[in-house]
């Protein structure tokens, strides 16, 4: 694996390293001593999918209040996504600032978000699947969350918003404690 730091403090887009041969290719997708070595939580405690049905669902900002917080490994196995973070550790020197690429079945990159984090992702194909190693299992009622449409962190979605959840419409904008 190949491991591309990002403009956000800890986090890495993870590029497969594919061994080719007359059937297609074989590649490793994560390996805890290669995560260990890169300073990165390696832990996976649970993994889930998202499925989407249609071209434009947005889904985010997301993340999990102290001390639930995750890292998270995010890999597009259907369709494509543009996937976003948003550091809002205000220790870190990439507070307020975010970092946006498109992930796609075909490209097999991965996204690896520190703790404490936001991370959303807007769907650029119909019927697309995405799927996340969590670092620690969800905990009911502890998620938190800011609009995906929120001018503090200036995001730019490549097309308009064709679904998104009564709950990820609702978020409130982000407002330094």
């Amino acid at each position: 694996m190949i491991f591309q730091p990002t403009d956000i403090e800890g986090a890495f887009l993870i590029k497969i390293e594919p061994h080719h041969d007359e059937r297609g290719f074989f590649a490793r997708t994560f390996c805890t001593d290669e995560f260990e070595e890169q300073g990165l939580a390696p832990s996976v405690a649970q993994c889930n999918v998202s499925f989407n049905h249609k071209r434009g669902t947005l889904r985010g900002m997301h993340s999990q209040k102290k001390p639930h917080e995750e890292t998270k490994v995010v890999r597009c196995t259907r369709g494509a996504i543009h996937d976003v973070i948003v550091d809002l550790r205000s220790d870190s020197p990439s507070f307020l600032k975010h970092y946006a690429v498109d992930l796609t079945c075909d490209d097999r990159l991965a996204l690896y978000v520190p703790r404490g984090v936001f991370h959303g992702f807007q769907t650029l194909m119909d019927s697309t699947e995405v799927f996340y190693q969590m670092s620690r299992p969800f905990v009911p009622g502890v998620g938190s969350g800011y609009r995906w449409s929120d001018p503090a962190f200036s995001i730019r979605w490549p097309i308009e918003v064709s679904v998104i959840s009564r709950r990820d419409a609702s978020y409130p904008d982000y407002e330094p404690i």
